[in-house]
């Protein structure tokens, strides 16, 4: 089974740490190791290197490399121009479907956290025997909801198809992404829907027929470049075909259109969390009574409910402090208050151009 780990992105929810020269899934934000380190430590020991590849952009290629020194080079997958999940996803599947095109494989990011790790490696390798049996067919692998989040994507499934290794494996409903607030505490009890991580198990060869069928365009510049892969032309065929292609997300490129028929769903408590914004991160972290999480040289005091992360030498002190975030590193000092963290993308959005850009 072949395992794809999506490192792209810049990750501004993230900011200051994440920025584009170095975004928030190369910087360590849990402990000494990067999302993309642990991400891929999670999968040891039932995959094996050779077994493991990364997409990423272009000028990350390099940093992908040294944080993973195990990773075979031409593994790390560097796309020369953002054109959405879409082709990103159908790229690292022409080039599987190259040499494996009926070995499973399963599409994962590199910003989440998984707790259960040998429950997560138990669901894939059930899933890719699955994918042997019946390799015309998407198992989604979904996280049983812990709250009504708002701000997450949901998967609805039905009743239970199959059970395997005490996994059981439903059928597949719909979709929806980041419902209100009374839709999402409805999914929350509804005991039929749950977190939908974006995790998937398939075959190349079935995936790839999907895109030519739904986005054929995009199908055929994808099996242009692949046809090149370990070839001298891939580099240039690559740079030539891949910047013309559709910017299309992935989920309204294919998953809005697959028959439901053709998808599974294993709904089970991983322990995940999306650490992609620094509120998902405190939420994902927060073990002690008084609900702080903290980073780096920080002194607490009468605070409670607050994220301090300190990349500096210098000491971070807070007192009488509630619902705060302080995230200081070597540039940026970033101070707010817990609600208002989701305008922290459209702050940096705003620094586009101007004086601060640098800092972006």
């Amino acid at each position: 089974m072949n395992a794809v780990i999506f490192a792209g992105g810049v990750g501004t929810r993230l900011w200051p740490l994440s920025r584009k020269k170095s975004p928030k899934q190369f910087e360590k934000i849990i402990g000494n190791k990067s999302t993309l380190q642990l991400a891929a430590d999670r999968l040891q020991p039932d995959f094996s290197w050779e077994n493991v590849y990364v997409s990423t952009g272009e000028a990350y290629v390099s940093i992908v490399q040294n944080q993973l020194p195990k990773l075979p080079p031409d593994h790390v997958i560097g796309e020369p121009e953002m054109r959405d999940v879409g082709p990103a996803v159908g790229l690292m599947t022409a080039i599987l479907a190259q040499t494996a095109p009926e070995e499973p494989m399963v599409i994962l990011w590199s910003d989440h956290l998984v707790r259960r790790e040998a429950l997560f490696r138990k669901i894939l390798r059930v899933a890719g025997d699955r994918m042997k049996k019946d390799p015309d067919k998407v198992v989604f692998v979904a996280q049983k909801p812990r709250f009504a989040s708002e701000n997450l994507g949901w998967i609805e499934y039905g009743k239970e198809e199959v059970k395997e290794e005490e996994i059981a494996f439903h059928a597949f409903v719909d979709f929806q992404y980041r419902p209100d607030k009374a839709t999402a505490q409805r999914y929350f009890t509804s005991g039929y829907h749950a977190w939908n991580l974006g995790y998937f198990v398939t075959t190349p060869r079935f995936l790839l027929s999907q895109y030519k069928r739904f986005v054929p365009n995009v199908y055929e510049g994808l099996s242009r470049i692949a046809d090149a892969w370990q070839t001298p032309r891939y580099g240039d065929l690559l740079r030539e075909i891949y910047p013309t292609l559709e910017k299309i997300h992935f989920d309204n490129a294919i998953l809005e259109k697959l028959d439901p028929s053709q998808a599974l769903v294993i709904s089970e408590n991983i322990e995940w969390s999306d650490i992609g914004a620094w509120e998902a991160l405190k939420e994902a972290l927060e073990h002690s009574q008084d609900k702080n999480v903290t980073q780096g040289k920080v002194l607490l005091t009468q605070t409670e409910d607050c994220l301090v992360y300190n990349y500096t030498d210098q000491l971070v002190v807070t007192i009488d402090v509630d619902g705060i975030f302080v995230v200081n590193t070597k540039d940026v000092v970033l101070v707010c208050r817990k609600d208002s963290v989701p305008k922290i993308k459209k702050l940096v959005e705003s620094m586009s151009g101007t004086q601060h850009d640098h800092l972006t």
